[in-house]
């Protein structure tokens, strides 16, 4: 067993803004992951960046845990996960002019119409995303779902400081390091396709 409570931030202790380097310990560069799951992403990431700290919000209490236990057996100090919602930490809690990237990979559809109101995706957040990241941050977005990804690029769309970049080639996974997340895994096996876009704020 591993001991992923000091990979943990509980919401009931953050304070009005957070201050990066009291969660860290550190003042490195910090990118956020919103809907980090079982942590894949987050542990691969910080694996391959020790240099830089990763924060990830996964409101499912379960995937959260599942995530903390994953860089607790890493050890990977540059990770921390909060389980909690991330659109009231992006709106609440997190500093202006912050962030060196967002990644929001494989955000809930919400397939009915009348819960797309729901959706993790929407102006508020963008908002949101526009005031947490510093100049020249990136913006990473990967679904399987090709309407959504056109609201994702129309939303984007509207907030001209984010510039169009490309996308890196995606190459054959061979093990787990070359996906993004469990979910892009899940789908790669199945076939699905991926729609991704990359963001640079100006």
């Amino acid at each position: 067993m591993t001991d992923a409570k000091p990979y943990t931030i509980e919401a009931e202790s953050l304070p009005e803004v957070v201050s990066w380097p009291a969660i860290f310990g550190n003042d490195r560069s910090v990118e956020l992951e919103i809907g980090s799951g079982k942590g894949l992403f987050l542990a691969n990431a910080a694996t391959a960046h020790p240099e830089r700290n990763f924060f990830g919000i996964e409101k499912a209490k379960k995937y959260a845990r599942r995530a903390a236990d994953r860089v607790a057996k890493r050890s990977l100090t540059n990770v921390r996960v909060l389980p909690g919602d991330a659109k009231q930490f992006m709106a609440k809690h997190c500093p202006a002019r912050s962030l060196d990237a967002i990644h929001v990979y494989f955000p809930d559809p919400w397939w009915k119409a009348r819960h797309k109101k729901r959706r993790m995706f929407a102006e508020p957040l963008m908002l949101d995303i526009e005031r947490t990241l510093i100049p020249g941050a990136d913006l990473w977005v990967a679904t399987d779902v090709n309407e959504y990804y056109g609201v994702i690029r129309e939303l984007i769309a509207a907030h001209p400081r984010f510039v169009d970049q490309p996308i890196p080639e995606v190459k054959e996974a061979e093990h787990e390091l070359d996906y993004l997340t469990s979910f892009e895994r899940k789908y790669r096996i199945e076939g699905r396709p991926i729609y991704r876009a990359h963001y640079r704020f100006d």
